[in-house]
């Protein structure tokens, strides 16, 4: 479901917030796009209590998030059934948490798969979490200790970045052809 106008070309100044959803820490990224992608914030939002206190404080950290940094778009690793449906359940609760609370800001929403997310920056989609830790950094320049759940969110948020990149050559590239 989209919210905002598409933006009219690739070399636009975009916000992104990249969202990495967990019941007990969800994960946080702020990128923007323009001529370049560069770093803006990342961390995570550690919940501590029963599952309905965890969700709240999930929505409470992402709603002070969007309010803070008013992303144009968001970036979410989409939910994937893996051996625990009740942990599936719990981790689309999350989501389902974080992601409203970005509604208020309006911004347009987009869903990677994880394997999408480590092709896009790794270059496999079997990477492992060190292996995503390590290009994140690379790529964004920054030194220092990172968590695997800020460099995840930061994973959904390049590869939100690169898909629209191309999507915008592409478009281009289509206009160009048709002249």
């Amino acid at each position: 479901m989209s919210y905002r106008q598409p933006v009219a070309s690739a070399a636009a100044r975009v916000r992104i917030l990249g969202l990495d959803p967990g019941s007990l820490c969800t994960g946080y990224a702020v990128i923007e796009t323009g001529p370049r992608v560069s770093y803006v914030v990342s961390g995570s939002i550690r919940a501590r209590g029963s599952l309905p206190e965890r969700l709240q404080e999930i929505f409470a950290g992402v709603d002070k998030l969007a309010n803070e940094y008013q992303p144009d778009e968001v970036a979410i690793e989409r939910v994937f059934m893996h051996r625990n449906a009740d942990s599936a359940l719990k981790l689309g609760q999350a989501r389902g948490a974080a992601l409203s609370a970005t509604f208020a800001v309006r911004p347009r929403v987009f869903e990677y798969a994880p394997r999408e997310v480590k092709l896009a920056v790794v270059g496999t989609g079997g990477a492992q979490k060190e292996q995503v830790q390590l290009m994140v950094r690379s790529l964004l320049n920054l030194s220092g200790r990172m968590g695997a759940d800020a460099a995840d969110a930061l994973a959904i948020a390049l590869c939100h970045a690169y898909s629209r990149s191309l999507n915008g050559q592409l478009r281009e590239l289509a206009a160009g052809s048709a002249q």
